[in-house]
């Protein structure tokens, strides 16, 4: 793995590493083409307006253009290096079906669509970068018609506190396999999480979900610290009593820690 600058930014990390990427995300994230898979297969097939945030080196980007061939799809990333393997991997401009693929370098919070612009808001073991969720998919609830689907894998903070550092050390048991992780790739990952990551347990991602106006809330997959969780979003605003319960949720859950 190339040396990746742990003084910057998580955009700035991965960057740093997209020739070896492909090959460390299979060798450090436990059953990760099982996970990708499966986030495809609870993704509306009729979503005609497709957002994906943190498209990396478009492991998911491919399976999206596979699946929804006449869909707009619109990749973003925070790295310009991501960005541009992603864009070389499916291709710019129009795809064969009559979609369009568009690719953005941008943070997650800095995007401004029109609100209402998509169907369908998808991501990959990203947003566990972003510190304050609760703005975050207020904002991507923002981005979403009404009853448009918001679906994403990422990694997910265990509760009690024992079920976190249990999931913590499995996995570095999993890096640290004959063939998997080098010592200096653990270290590094180690670094970078301590640095870029900002862990969420189930029960606030539901509770900020609820409090941003989404419904039918689900986790449909589950492996130790990885997830996947999936909500619709409400056609009507929520009740200020509704968005009290959510923020009292997430203020019991967070006094756990």
């Amino acid at each position: 793995m190339g040396e990746a600058p742990l003084d910057g930014s998580a955009s700035d990390y991965f960057g740093a590493m997209t020739e070896s990427y492909d090959s460390l995300i299979r060798r450090s994230v436990p059953r990760y083409d099982e996970m990708t898979d499966r986030l495809a297969q609870y993704l509306p097939v009729d979503a005609g307006r497709v957002l994906e945030l943190g498209c990396g080196t478009g492991n998911l980007s491919e399976r999206l253009a596979k699946n929804l061939p006449s869909a707009s799809i619109v990749f973003v990333d925070g790295s310009d290096e991501m960005i541009a393997v992603t864009r070389s991997r499916l291709g710019a401009g129009s795809a064969p079906a009559g979609g369009s693929r568009e690719f953005i370098a941008a943070r997650f919070e800095d995007l401004s669509p029109v609100p209402g612009s998509f169907d369908l808001v998808v991501s990959s073991i990203s947003l566990h970068h972003v510190d304050d969720k609760a703005a975050l998919y207020e904002h991507i609830r923002h981005l979403l018609r009404p009853g448009g689907r918001f679906c994403f894998a990422d990694q997910i903070r265990g509760e009690p506190e024992s079920n976190h550092q249990l999931n913590w050390r499995t996995w570095l048991e999993f890096c640290a396999l004959p063939g998997h992780c080098s010592k200096e790739e653990i270290e590094s990952l180690v670094q970078h999480s301590a640095a870029h990551d900002h862990y969420t347990t189930l029960a606030d991602h539901f509770a900020l979900l609820s409090g941003a106006r989404f419904a039918e809330i689900d986790c449909v997959w589950r492996n130790s610290m990885w997830g996947i969780v999936t909500a619709t979003a409400a056609s009507a605003e929520k009740s200020g009593s509704e968005r009290n319960n959510a923020r009292q949720a997430v203020s019991v859950s967070r006094s756990w820690y």
